[in-house]
């Protein structure tokens, strides 16, 4: 079962991804922000890091540099999750690591069709 941390200050979207993902079948992990992210990751070494970028103290940004520069965790792909949706976000978002970009609100299938690039197949669909 492929295992997802999604870290996200906002209540709402870590539960809307968790049923999402959970109702798939995969396990989810959620951290409310960057640092409880950064443990998760390095405790538990998801497949897969939704990341929101504007979160209080540490933001995406700086945790997605963390986690890349990090041995432990630099292979683990990391989705921004955000309503920033520039271009300049994402290319600096790209330029540091993350692996792709999702904008806030998302569509369901955009989601899910992002998370299974990333990740093996889920227990609903084997």
């Amino acid at each position: 079962m492929s295992r997802i941390l999604v870290a996200d200050d906002d209540p709402s979207v870590r539960e809307l991804c968790q049923i999402i993902l959970a109702t798939e079948g995969y396990e989810v992990l959620l951290a409310e922000d960057a640092a409880q992210a950064i443990a998760l990751a390095r405790e538990h070494h998801p497949d897969l890091i939704l990341l929101d970028w504007m979160m209080p103290g540490v933001d995406g940004m700086d945790a997605l540099l963390i986690l890349k520069g990090d041995a432990a965790t630099a292979d683990i792909p990391v989705v921004m999750l955000t309503a920033l949706d520039g271009m300049p976000q994402i290319t600096l978002a790209t330029y540091n690591g993350a692996d792709s970009y999702v904008t806030k609100p998302f569509e369901v299938a955009d989601l899910l069709s992002l998370v299974r690039r990333f990740t093996q197949e889920p227990m609903s669909a084997r």
